[in-house]
């Protein structure tokens, strides 16, 4: 599937979080990755106001949620990473901060996700391909506790987000997602300027959004995939990890996952529900081009 719920709908400003995840209810660990400090220097207190550089990558991942398989998919696209007050894009995605107060944070946040065609998966033979997904919505955070001078928290964080598909030629409205998380996150394991993330949340999809995966039409029924009518509701479990770090001063390397469990889902009787897990497996490198003059203060944001 082409990646919840790491964009075709933010520009340039997204392009190379697309790889993360096979879909929009599952968004995202992605692998661009900001270019960072080389050797055992330590994090820089200031970093670019933006950077344009290239991304590559590929992963290894599940069709749909709870498809019975995955497929290769590669991603070589431009990058921009923007580190204002309110707007910002790095490697987690675009948002804009709308209120922000000591640990709590409130934003407007974007995530795309790829899509996948019915012919190269068994279970949705004959029927229509899952286009490009695209999310827009409110996500509040909230930093339920800092560690080693900060370079160490744990975050709370509540996206809802309106989810569109696009064949690149029409934008259709799918549903909504919800998928509150809880993560840790760590500056500094293994290299002064590497990022760490581990996060594990439930993924909650409305009916539109669950008919897109799920539904089968009487005209696609066949022998083995009966006509079935999906309904919204919990979608899935997911457990995220993701490593990124330099190698130099303007290129650097990444690289993660996601086990996805589904156990107990809402649209567990449908014909496309092939598999109780998922596995996502994905690995990047980025190459800075140009990083602005102008800088800003990262001392107090180093996971940004």
């Amino acid at each position: 599937m082409r990646s919840a719920v790491a964009a075709l709908t933010t520009g340039a400003l997204c392009l190379a979080p697309l790889l993360a995840v096979p879909a929009p209810a599952r968004a995202q660990p992605t692998v661009a990755i900001p270019a960072l400090p080389a050797g055992g220097a330590q994090a820089p207190e200031r970093r670019p106001l933006f950077e344009i550089g290239v991304f590559g990558g590929g992963g290894w991942v599940p069709d749909y949620p709870a498809a019975g398989q995955n497929h290769w998919r590669v991603l070589p696209a431009p990058y921009l990473i923007y580190r204002g007050e309110v707007l910002r894009s790095s490697d987690r995605g675009v948002r804009g901060r709308l209120f922000r107060n000591g640990d709590l944070e409130f934003s407007l946040s974007f995530n795309a996700a790829f899509g996948a065609r019915s012919r190269d998966n068994r279970a949705r033979e004959g029927m229509p391909d899952i286009d490009y997904l695209g999310e827009v919505g409110p996500a509040l955070r909230y930093v339920a506790w800092r560690g080693d001078g900060g370079r160490r928290r744990i975050t709370l964080e509540l996206p809802v987000r309106a989810v569109f598909s696009t064949d690149l030629s029409d934008i259709d409205f799918r549903g909504f997602t919800a998928a509150p998380e809880a993560a840790f996150e760590h500056v500094g394991l293994f290299h002064p300027a590497a990022r760490t993330r581990v996060s594990i949340g439930p993924v909650f999809a409305s009916g539109l959004l669950s008919d897109y995966f799920y539904r089968v039409e009487d005209r696609y029924a066949r022998p083995g995939r009966p006509a079935y009518d999906a309904s919204g509701g919990y979608l899935g479990t997911r457990l995220t990890f993701s490593h990124r770090r330099p190698l130099t001063e303007r290129i650097s390397v990444g690289g993660g996952g996601r086990v996805e469990n589904f156990t107990g889902a809402a649209n567990a009787d449908s014909p496309l529900y092939k598999r109780e897990w998922n596995l996502t497996l994905f690995a990047g490198v980025s190459f800075s081009l140009y990083r602005s003059e102008r800088t800003v203060d990262s001392a107090s944001e180093p996971f940004d």
